[in-house]
């Protein structure tokens, strides 16, 4: 059974580093397209970055570019997020998906068919 599950969150301080993993399990990554997005309180779900299979490019939202850091490591079946000088606005629950297909976007109908984990919550604050 695929199964995503995200790892990492905590409450850090404006300025602060985290890095959140997205560990998959029941199939390989390799072939798939991950995304990862985030939702605060009373917003709408947002794409973060994204990065497609084999050698495909990256994607980040602009709020977020220059600060995170999207990559993969296929041995350990996993995706990460390096997120650096993190804002208060960065709080949220940042969620995985996964999709079998080559490119990437973070258009939200894109991920429409893909598997979710159950998120992990990321609090920045003083």
């Amino acid at each position: 059974q695929l199964q995503l599950v995200e790892s990492g969150g905590d409450l850090v301080q404006p300025g602060g580093s985290l890095k959140l993993s997205c560990a998959a399990s029941g199939f390989t990554l390799d072939n798939y397209a991950i995304g990862w997005f985030r939702q605060a309180p009373g917003k709408e779900r947002e794409g973060v970055s994204c990065i497609g299979s084999s050698l495909s490019p990256k994607n980040y939202a602009a709020s977020v570019r220059g600060r995170f850091t999207i990559s993969r490591d296929n041995a350990k079946n996993t995706v990460y997020l390096q997120m650096n000088s993190l804002k208060p606005e960065d709080t949220a629950v940042y969620y995985c998906a996964a999709r079998s297909v080559v490119m990437c976007s973070l258009n939200q109908a894109f991920w429409g068919s893909a598997s979710w984990g159950q998120g992990t919550q990321v609090t920045v604050s003083s």
